[in-house]
């Protein structure tokens, strides 16, 4: 009811807005269609991606309309490169960005431009080079109990050199913090679409108090971390081959001694938020449709058996050492952002957007246009990217997690009826979990 009466009160002031926006198209300008009004996200916030979806099969590049600036959303490839690649520098994240995101991820990598986000690209590039993770894989990711491991304790030893589980007094401890950093995810996107998020911040009611509660769950957590790892690191500093492998929160150290600690919990929250939901959420995401194509999941059932030579799989441990660099490579079927205007600029399609107008590239959408993958668009066939590449510590973790499970278990639905769809939040979680039942392969299966 709120939501109503909020519309009802801001129609006047969208409505001069729109006029206004009207009247600035002039001298041959041409601006994208509207799809519809901020409020109609609101509206849809809990299926916000099949709204959006929708939208983008009428328009490849359309408009919402704000009390505050355009919202342009594309589809378009052409528009997609122009924006990442072509005329980068025209396009970044800017104070709206960062005034949304910074009570969660600070001032990190995701939310700032220039000399902050070189400085944290140029010191954990380092890290993340492919060299460094395969030589890191070989011990974190190849342990006897791999495939019970969750990718927030593979972010924690590969970024942050610690054993997540010596991080966390009790198992409650760690499952409140991934709680709270999930939920702040999904609090935080609200804010997008939410034009009184400030003012409930500042008289800390409704989402914004519940947003609050978490960060604080969430940075105790966190300078918990940074207190251990600097004790470490004392702790060590005679011991020289105890800082032969060092990892990002360490180079950060070394790079200020006078580095704060609230800097430090930023470039931590933002390495979660890469290296955990990322893969967390495909991983989820892939166990879902394997389970919905049961014959796609045999196929790579049997792929993996090939590429390691192993008839039956009745030892895990062996089964997860042998998981080479070389086999990893053969596994074909297991290879599996919003910016402000800083100028007036024309995108590709020939209409002109406006300094300070907000624009989104959408990849949920874009995986499913017809005009780009053809009349079979929302069929499942992922053959169709069985050439492209990702982001080398996510998909590494993706392949070897999923050969070791599909090659040593069946999975199926717990209810196959039961409808699955996302939580709308930064990364698109599944709501609720995924519920699967688990079945070893016995020989010939």
């Amino acid at each position: 009811m709120s939501i109503v009466l909020a519309i009802i009160l801001l129609l006047p002031l969208l409505s001069v807005f729109i006029l206004s926006r009207k009247l600035q198209q002039k001298h041959g300008k041409n601006y994208h269609p509207i799809g519809g009004t901020i409020f109609n996200q609101l509206l849809n916030f809990n299926r916000l991606q099949h709204y959006m979806t929708y939208l983008a099969g009428k328009y490849k590049t359309y408009r919402l309309l704000s009390p505050f600036r355009n919202e342009i959303y594309t589809t378009d490839p052409a528009n997609v490169e122009y924006i990442l690649k072509t005329n980068l520098d025209n396009y970044g994240k800017g104070w709206y960005h960062n005034s949304i995101l910074k009570d969660l991820l600070g001032d990190g990598i995701f939310t700032f431009d220039g000399d902050k986000w070189r400085q944290q690209r140029k010191v954990s590039s380092c890290e993340f080079s492919t060299k460094v993770l395969r030589n890191f894989s070989s011990i974190i990711f190849q342990k006897k109990d791999l495939f019970m491991k969750s990718t927030l304790d593979s972010i924690f030893k590969v970024a942050f050199g610690v054993e997540l589980d010596s991080m966390c007094g009790s198992s409650e401890e760690c499952t409140n913090f991934s709680k709270a950093f999930d939920y702040s995810s999904a609090l935080i996107l609200r804010r997008y679409v939410d034009i009184f998020w400030q003012m409930k911040r500042y008289l800390n009611i409704g989402s914004e108090a519940a947003l609050k509660q978490n960060i604080e769950v969430i940075e105790n957590f966190v300078y918990k971390l940074i207190h251990s790892k600097i004790q470490h690191m004392h702790n060590a500093s005679q011991d020289h081959s105890a800082l032969k492998k060092e990892d990002i929160l360490s180079r950060f150290l070394r790079v200020s001694e006078t580095t704060s600690p609230k800097y430090l919990r930023d470039i931590i929250l933002n390495f979660i938020s890469a290296g955990k939901d990322t893969t967390t959420t495909t991983l989820s995401w892939l166990i879902y449709m394997l389970c919905r194509h049961p014959n796609l999941q045999e196929k790579v059932a049997q792929e993996v058996k090939e590429a390691t030579n192993m008839k039956e799989i009745d030892n895990f441990a062996k089964f997860a050492d042998s998981m080479s660099e070389e086999i990893l490579g053969k596994m074909q079927y297991l290879h599996a952002d919003a910016k402000i205007w800083f100028s007036d600029d024309t995108l590709p399609d020939g209409f002109s957007v406006k300094k300070g107008d907000m624009v989104a590239y959408q990849p949920y959408a874009m995986g499913r246009m017809r005009f780009i993958w053809g009349d079979d668009a929302e069929e499942f066939r992922p053959e169709r990217w069985l050439d492209e590449y990702g982001k080398e510590f996510a998909y590494r973790q993706m392949k070897v997690f999923s050969a070791v499970l599909l090659g040593s278990f069946m999975l199926k639905l717990s209810d196959d009826k039961k409808i699955v769809d996302f939580r709308t939040m930064i990364n698109l979680h599944i709501d609720g979990g995924l519920h699967v039942r688990v079945f070893p392969r016995r020989r010939g299966s």
